[in-house]
């Protein structure tokens, strides 16, 4: 009797499905997110100011009708034109669209001063309406461009769902899920007097643990990146809170904060600076954690025989010339947004040494260096879990290969020879001619190609075939 192995092979689409998976998958998920439901309900807000209404101008929407620009008046003998004066003055005609006065035409005079705004007839404009002014009391602000921001957000979607297909419908989806965990948690809860940075841990959880599974799904490789993305963002909170304190950042550094400061004074500033930079790292991060756990599964499907260091040192590699990269486009990013700020420095005396240790420069600085601290620790950290998981996932190929079955094939199917006995119902093949040894190998050494090399039944499944066939030509 002659013997044959039946080798059933897993689809090469993914990484199979294992229960050992899916437990894994449970006893990292339901806990986490018990503790983050949990934690949302303690700290949810309970007694969150309402706004109040505050006497003031009016905001009125128009429509610009017709422009009259006039030369402006000349100035007295000896006095010169102050920087940002208007040399262009005149009115212009505005149809009331909304608000106060709504279907009245009106006249006001055209914006003039810093940053004041260019009008043409056509332009739909913002006017602040202030009552009891004896002439005019319209005046144009800003112009309203809620139709082209609407306009480029269904660009965007579409964009993101051409592409993306299905994966980009979770993935707006998932912008969504962030846009109101933050505005109807974070925000209110920070309000309502909670600890910032337990309030920012916690709402980054929450957006984490539903964006990454709603994206990436319930797999393994998501898994591994929650894994990496909730350890890399408690190391960089608790290196947030140690470079705040070491540097005595209070948080206050521009307007914007002081009025905060000044007008909500429960809100600890401090506090929210870290919820700033915990927010902050957490979308570099993920963006991180997903690619290394999903390389490594790759890393592991193409190479079945490797092991954890070798996976590991494959992945950690690519995962080096993705922080250089990321790196870059974090500094870029904080300069893009600063570069008012930077022009402003770079025309001033001030020494380049009191800029930096600034309170406005350095909080800048704490942010960036702490952030990316975070993003170098999220690489080793998220490789080497999925590294151990794939290694003990491919550690066992008689398992995943399924058994071995002999006896008769069952109709339609193939089997490859992995013995020295020929198939069933096969003639006895022939020993091979000889041929001459190549040079520093005998003919009797068995070949080095492997059993992928040019021509075998294990690279060739048509020849697999016509070696197996019972009424094939001898």
């Amino acid at each position: 009797m002659s013997h044959a192995h039946l080798h059933s092979h897993p689809p090469r689409s993914g990484r199979p499905s294992s229960p050992a998976a899916r437990r894994l998958t449970l006893a990292l998920l339901i806990p986490a997110a018990i503790l983050t439901i949990v934690s949302m309900a303690l700290l949810w807000p309970r007694d969150s100011p309402e706004p109040e209404a505050v006497d003031g101008p009016t905001q009125v929407f128009g429509q610009v009708v017709t422009v009259e620009s006039v030369p402006c008046p000349e100035l007295p003998e000896g006095e010169e034109l102050p920087p940002g004066a208007p040399t262009e003055c005149g009115t212009v005609t505005v149809a009331l669209t909304e608000g106060v006065g709504a279907g009245q035409r009106i006249t006001t005079d055209v914006p003039s001063g810093p940053g004041a705004v260019t009008v043409a007839a056509g332009d739909e404009v913002v006017l602040l309406y202030l009552e009891g002014s004896p002439e005019r009391p319209y005046s144009i602000i800003d112009h309203q461009r809620s139709h082209q921001l609407w306009l480029l957000g269904a660009a965007f979607a579409l964009a993101v769902v051409a592409f993306g297909r299905w994966r980009g419908l979770t993935a707006l989806a998932g912008l969504g899920v962030t846009f109101a965990v933050l505005l109807m948690f974070v925000v209110p809860a920070i309000l309502d007097g909670r600890s910032p940075l337990l309030v920012a841990i916690v709402g980054a959880a929450a957006i984490m643990l539903t964006v990454l599974y709603l994206t990436h799904g319930f797999s393994m490789t998501t898994t591994v990146a929650v894994a990496g993305t909730l350890v890399s963002l408690s190391i960089t909170a608790a290196l947030s809170a140690i470079a705040t304190a070491a540097t005595h950042l209070s948080g206050i550094a521009d307007e914007t904060s002081n009025y905060l400061a000044i007008t909500q004074g429960e809100v600890n500033m401090q506090g929210l600076l870290l919820a700033g930079i915990v927010i902050g790292s957490l979308g570099v991060l993920d963006d991180v954690t997903v690619t290394q756990s999903a390389t490594v599964s790759e890393l592991a499907l193409a190479n079945p025989g490797y092991g954890f260091r070798q996976l590991y040192g494959a992945a950690t590699r690519i995962g080096r010339a993705h922080i250089a990269s990321v790196i870059n486009t974090i500094v870029l990013a904080y300069a893009g947004a600063s570069l008012p700020l930077m022009l402003l420095f770079a025309a001033g005396t001030t020494p380049v040494s009191e800029l930096l240790t600034s309170q406005l420069i350095a909080q800048e600085l704490v942010r960036s260096a702490v952030g990316t601290i975070g993003l170098i620790a999220a690489v080793p950290i998220t490789t080497a879990l999925a590294a151990v998981l794939a290694a003990r996932h491919h550690s066992a190929p008689a398992q995943s290969a399924g058994p071995h079955r002999t006896g008769p094939a069952l109709p339609g199917e193939v089997r490859v020879a992995t013995g020295a006995e020929p198939v069933a119902g096969s003639p006895a093949p022939q020993p091979p001619a000889a041929e001459p040894a190549a040079a520093g190998h005998s003919a009797a050494e068995p070949s080095t190609a492997g059993p992928a090399a040019a021509g075998s039944p294990e690279a060739d499944p048509w020849m697999a075939f016509v070696d197996q066939h019972p009424n094939r030509r001898p």
